[in-house]
């Protein structure tokens, strides 16, 4: 099993597979999430190289299917990866009373920008993703999740989100869409104050900012600072959960924030009926589902927060 594993991983960067991999099995090992582990036994290694950035391994699981990781941290599944993707961008854009044009800031392996795309009311997707070669792989590998890098409406910029958002003009998007992956190496400055200040300059008067915001398990210290920091730029702030199997204690955020008062993100202003869910192929999201993100919340993380 696992010797036949590494002698088809020969040409895939052979030394990083033995690294990440173990027996047949990839664990998910971070000092951000101490004292526990994901573990997922690897069925092929489809990819395993260093981009400019981080590290890349793209394997196959027989549970979850193929599994994308960035610098030992799972980023997705083709299992459960809509959970993720559906809801970062149909929240945001559903709370919006009419986005033409969005931002996603990240996201280089497409999920999110299969979703915006999705919307007959956007006319333009900008995604700025600074690993060219995540996106590469995506495109070979995960083409269910990548298939919005050929729409018309999208518009791709490799480079530095950062550097792109200074040389945007004011008040450029009615939707931004921050898919980063966890607050160290290349994406530790996109969940600090400085860089939301920049967010809310380049989005229209009644623009929505949405941001991938920690686990609630084990990130509380980082969701109140993003939480604190926000209220202080956002008229209107809010923060929902949802459970992601893959991700550390089966559980993600996200923060959402409006330059509008008086914004109810819980209540979407649009809905799609079943005959459009199945339609454009949406599994995850809905109506109920929108609202329910919210809901499940639990009292100790409002409190604090």
């Amino acid at each position: 099993g696992f010797i036949k594993l590494l002698l088809h991983s020969s040409k895939k960067n052979l030394q990083l597979v033995m690294e990440l991999i173990e027996d047949g099995w990839f664990h998910e090992k971070s000092k951000m999430w101490p004292h526990q582990a994901t573990s997922l036994e690897v069925s092929e290694v489809l990819a395993c190289e260093k981009s400019k950035y981080q590290d890349i391994l793209i394997f196959k699981n027989e549970a979850f299917g193929t599994v994308l990781v960035l610098d030992g941290a799972i980023q997705l599944s083709e299992k459960d990866e809509r959970v993720y993707n559906e809801n970062i961008v149909h929240i945001p854009i559903m709370s919006h009373p009419n986005p033409k044009r969005v931002l996603i800031i990240g996201g280089g392996d497409g999920g999110a920008l299969r979703e915006a795309v999705k919307h007959s009311c956007v006319e333009e997707v900008v995604m700025c993703e600074i690993d060219e070669k995540v996106v590469q792989l995506s495109k070979k590998f995960l083409p269910g999740l990548s298939a919005g890098f050929s729409h018309p409406k999208t518009k791709l910029i490799i480079g530095d989100a950062i550097q792109y958002i200074k040389e945007c003009g004011d008040s450029s998007f009615d939707v931004i869409i921050s898919d980063t992956s966890d607050p160290e190496g290349p994406a530790e400055f996109l969940f600090e104050k400085e860089h939301y200040g920049l967010l809310k300059k380049v989005l229209r008067p009644d623009g929505i900012l949405c941001s991938q915001a920690g686990c609630i398990w084990i990130d509380i210290s980082l969701i109140c600072k993003m939480m604190e920091f926000s209220r202080v730029l956002f008229p209107t702030v809010d923060y929902a959960t949802f459970n992601v199997p893959t991700y550390p204690y089966g559980a993600l955020g996200f923060l959402l924030c409006s330059n509008s008062e008086g914004v109810n993100f819980r209540e979407p202003l649009r809905t799609f009926s079943d005959v459009e869910l199945d339609k454009l192929d949406i599994s995850i999201y809905s109506r109920d589902y929108h609202r329910g993100v919210f809901l499940t919340v639990p009292h100790f993380i409002k409190k604090v927060m």
